[in-house]
């Protein structure tokens, strides 16, 4: 026996109270001509209500929907950079040495706009960071990535995560350096060709947060200047970084 849904029954119930409010008014008034004129008349302008709901109003509610839920997404996103994220980008950036140039560009003030982040996102994404980290760099880096891999795989959980492609790449990106990593038992015997293809992983990862932390403090700018305020103050591509305020 086929079980029809709810809505169904809705649906059902609507129409028989149609009919009858249409019967009561006719046994009212006596008036089958006006009647049907108005029922024609409402069926004229049914298109239109149907462009008012599902292209305006729905629109409207889906967009609204979107704001609450990248909202969220946006305090997940928080907590990784907190707990993961400003760490990563201070020690691959010990790597490099001293970096002038993506220092400037990643010198994000209260003063920045919409066009700034984006020309800074842009650069991030073309910018070849020179890593050379040394043996002892890249075992601190292993133990970091291993302790923090219980966070990342639960975020890799989180299903609101999906519908945040750069997001999903950056964890994966991350996972796999971790996994790299740590398949090497011994790091201090490298060959060079592994050395390179190592910095390309961590260059990767390095890369995609940049872009996502930019992404990151022009939404704190933006929602939460007080949160905003301390991101700069400890800024990691700054090197006379404080959380001091002066």
């Amino acid at each position: 026996m086929v079980r029809l849904s709810w809505k169904i029954y809705i649906g059902l119930l609507l129409i028989v109270l149609t009919l009858f409010l249409g019967v009561l008014h006719y046994l009212t008034f006596h008036n089958l001509k006006d009647l049907l004129f108005y029922l024609a008349l409402d069926i004229v302008f049914v298109p239109v209500q149907v462009l008012l709901v599902t292209l305006i109003i729905e629109k409207l509610l889906t967009e609204r929907e979107r704001q609450a839920f990248l909202k969220k997404l946006n305090m997940v996103i928080g907590a990784f950079m907190s707990e993961f994220g400003a760490a990563f980008l201070r020690q691959v950036d010990s790597f490099c040495g001293p970096a002038p140039e993506l220092a400037q560009h990643l010198a994000v003030t209260p003063s920045w706009g919409k066009k700034n982040y984006q020309a800074a996102i842009q650069f991030a994404a073309q910018y070849q960071s020179n890593l050379d980290p040394s043996v002892e760099q890249l075992h601190e880096l292993r133990e970091f990535l291993l302790a923090k891999r219980p966070f990342i795989l639960a975020l890799l959980q989180n299903p609101s995560l999906l519908e945040h492609d750069t997001f999903t790449d950056l964890l994966w990106a991350v996972c796999h350096l971790t996994e790299e990593l740590e398949c090497r038992s011994d790091i201090r015997n490298l060959p060079d060709s592994d050395l390179q293809h190592l910095n390309g992983d961590i260059r990767r990862a390095n890369s995609i947060l940049i872009r996502e932390w930019l992404s990151y403090l022009r939404h704190l700018q933006t929602e939460y200047p007080y949160m905003f305020s301390l991101a700069v103050r400890i800024n990691p591509f700054n090197p006379n970084a404080s959380p001091i305020v002066n």
